[in-house]
């Protein structure tokens, strides 16, 4: 994911790799192939981002001179459960790459033999008409797509590395069972989306084992959809602490809304000063007041068929680990439009600091967030080996499924037993990447 000798070599390898195969008389190696399971996809859906980069490639500016970076895998089959002929890009894309339709998952995995027949799978269950539950969670069948992956590797006796796609599952208990499962059955399991490994502006490493004092995430959009980004966002940075001792798990989460926020952080539940520090590296950041233009805020109609959960007020998510660690995740509609997080840590000298970043994500179309994110899903496919531990993505969604059980019993802070019981350790290299964003030659006038 770096600029560095690790990301360089192995471009450059598959590179080469692909050019012996193409000399006179060489043959080609038979390149791993990949499952790519679709709710939909449409234009800018995460199926088109995710599947169409390892399709068509994408630009990587790393150094070389040739910057279309093409990933060493083959897209062999595309399983999509709604298809709209109106909007549905997937099966075009699918004929002029060859790619096998698959009516099932299973066909999928198995490309009509049988027997599971490719070596990586990709499951990508975001957008399209689902239900929503009481708690305005839309129900994305991931953890459904995930079983009928499961019951073709039971099958064949074997399993390969899975990439699902945000979040595990809306539910914390069906996210514990697939993580449970995926152990079981030893499958390579990785999911998450593009927030901790997209461009941080500026660069912010906290090495493992500092203490922290107090971490705030300021975001927005949606309850569930984008409040997840804030929450990964936050844990991130979160997991890289000292623990002293204790778990990386949670004990207590708290939603409020409204006036109801700005009254926690005058009473110091989180704070206005690390606010203002990610607040400052915002490059959306609204000029007035933000009780104001919170306020003010008006939000778009939702798409046919959501149910409307991007709020005309604040929403915080408050969190107490099993450490003492309190942290908050602020949704501010209204009055930034990006994500940014602010850290009180303790310095090597024994005193402290705040630091501060933005989890940059560049604008559709190409949504080049995307890059770093298919960059470390190749790399997981290459290797088996996940670039951080999926109980990560377990428990930023579990804090999040807390967070909506909060709201919707009134804003009381709900103990989380379960949560605390997560426990896992962060890659000494948290991985966001650091080669430029785009072509750094500079003009020569």
């Amino acid at each position: 994911m770096r600029t560095g000798p690790n990301r360089r070599g192995f471009l450059q390898a598959a590179s080469a790799a692909a050019g012996a195969a193409a000399l006179p008389g060489a043959a080609p190696e038979a390149r791993p192939k990949i499952a790519a399971l679709a709710s939909v996809y449409f234009y800018l859906s995460h199926a088109y981002h995710i599947v169409g980069r390892f399709l068509d490639g994408f630009d990587v500016y790393d150094g070389r001179p040739q910057t279309l970076h093409r990933p060493g895998f083959d897209v062999a089959s595309l399983f999509i459960e709604q298809v709209d002929p109106a909007t549905d890009l997937g099966r075009p894309k699918a004929k002029r790459h060859n790619v096998r339709l698959s009516p099932t998952i299973a066909d999928a995995l198995t490309l009509g033999t049988g027997k599971l027949a490719v070596d990586a799978v990709l499951l990508i269950a975001e957008h399209g008409n689902y239900p929503y539950n009481d708690r305005q969670q839309k129900l994305y069948p991931r953890g459904r797509f995930f079983r009928e992956v499961l019951d073709v590797f039971r099958a064949s006796g074997r399993s390969v590395p899975v990439f699902l796609d945000k979040h595990l599952s809306y539910s914390r208990a069906e996210a514990a069972e697939m993580v449970r499962a995926a152990e079981e059955r030893k499958v390579p399991f990785m999911a998450g989306s593009s927030l901790p490994v997209t461009w941080r502006m500026p660069p912010l490493e906290i090495p493992l084992g500092r203490k922290f004092r107090e971490v705030l995430v300021a975001s927005r959009g949606d309850l569930e959809i984008f409040g997840f980004h804030a929450l990964e966002t936050l844990q991130c940075m979160a997991e890289r602490r000292n623990l002293g001792g204790k778990g990386e798990g949670v004990v207590g989460v708290t939603c409020l809304e409204g006036d109801a926020v700005w009254e926690a952080g005058d009473r110091g539940l989180w704070s206005w000063e690390l606010l203002d520090h990610a607040l400052g590296r915002s490059h959306t950041v609204n000029p007035g007041r933000i009780r104001q233009n919170t306020r003010d805020y008006h939000p778009p109609g939702a798409p046919k068929g959501d149910v409307p959960t991007r709020l005309d007020r604040p929403v915080a998510y408050m969190i107490e680990y099993a450490d003492g660690l309190r942290a908050t995740a602020l949704i501010l509609n209204g009055h930034v439009d990006d994500t940014t997080v602010a850290a009180r840590i303790e310095t090597e000298g024994g005193g402290t600091s705040i630091v501060s970043t933005l989890m940059y994500l560049p604008a559709p179309p190409g949504a080049r967030f995307f890059d770093p994110l298919v960059l470390r899903i190749e790399d997981f496919f290459r290797t088996g080996t996940p670039p951080y531990d999926v109980r990560r993505t377990q428990l930023t969604g579990g804090i999040l499924d807390e967070a909506l059980e909060s709201r919707f019993r009134g804003h009381v802070r709900i103990a989380t037993p379960d949560l605390a019981a997560i426990d896992y350790r962060p890659p000494a290299d948290s991985g966001f990447i650091q080669s430029p964003l785009t072509d750094p030659e500079p003009n020569r006038l």
